[in-house]
């Protein structure tokens, strides 16, 4: 049986978990095995350096460190989770993945791409997803959004991107359409300023769309 990997991205507030957390129940309802994980973390060790990388108490960490911290906890992600998931048949929902880290490390902090996608072939072995969808919204209404959560659910230990300037924000946004330019076959971008529902929609005609691709190959 062929794992499918399905990544979801985008920008603070753009509604990742809850669309991620939907496809999970349409999936396993619908009798597919669905493995759903997040990054940074995903793994004991991954949540120890989530801890770091999202404490907004670090507001000094260099971007070069943090780059290598976000590649640490993908190793051991893909050792532990990912690849085991996927050898098994299964599909693999990621809340984040390699696309994140051209989006904020390379776009949004401006390091290096060419380095960023060194490092990344090192770490994954090549692995990509076979379908990433970008929830795209606006950066003020994301972020405004992301704030406003971290305070209804007591989530200000993980704000350190939050707490970013507009200015960031928009730069990574910027990035995540031009990496969708690039691979438009694979980042399929879906308006995420509507309502849930709406937006659940197009995402489960996109994931079996590539699932029935899949299926076709066993």
């Amino acid at each position: 049986m062929l794992g499918a990997f399905i990544t979801f991205e985008g920008i603070e507030g753009s509604g990742k978990s809850t669309q991620i957390s939907r496809l999970l129940h349409y999936l396993m309802n619908s009798g597919r095995p669905a493995t759903l994980t997040r990054e940074p973390g995903g793994t004991p060790i991954g949540d120890q350096v989530r801890k770091i990388l999202l404490d907004p108490a670090n507001r000094l960490l260099d971007p070069t460190a943090e780059l290598l911290l976000y590649a640490a906890s993908r190793a051991q992600h893909l050792r532990e989770i990912i690849r085991p998931a996927l050898d098994a048949g299964r599909i693999v929902l990621c809340d984040r993945f390699s696309d994140a880290t051209l989006a904020y490390q390379g776009y949004g902090r401006e390091l290096s791409i060419t380095t960023i996608q060194e490092l990344d072939r090192i770490v994954t072995a090549g692995l990509r997803p076979r379908l990433t969808i970008l929830l795209d919204i606006d950066a003020a209404t994301g972020v405004a959004r992301a704030r406003g959560r971290n305070m209804s659910e007591g989530l200000h230990g993980e704000a350190r991107f939050e707490n970013e300037e507009l200015a960031f924000h928009n730069r990574v946004r910027n990035g995540y359409l031009d990496l969708a330019k690039q691979e438009s076959g694979r980042i399929r971008i879906v308006d995420a300023a509507r309502t849930p529902e709406e937006v659940q929609e197009d995402v489960r005609k996109l994931v079996d769309e590539v699932l029935l691709k899949t299926d076709c190959k066993l």
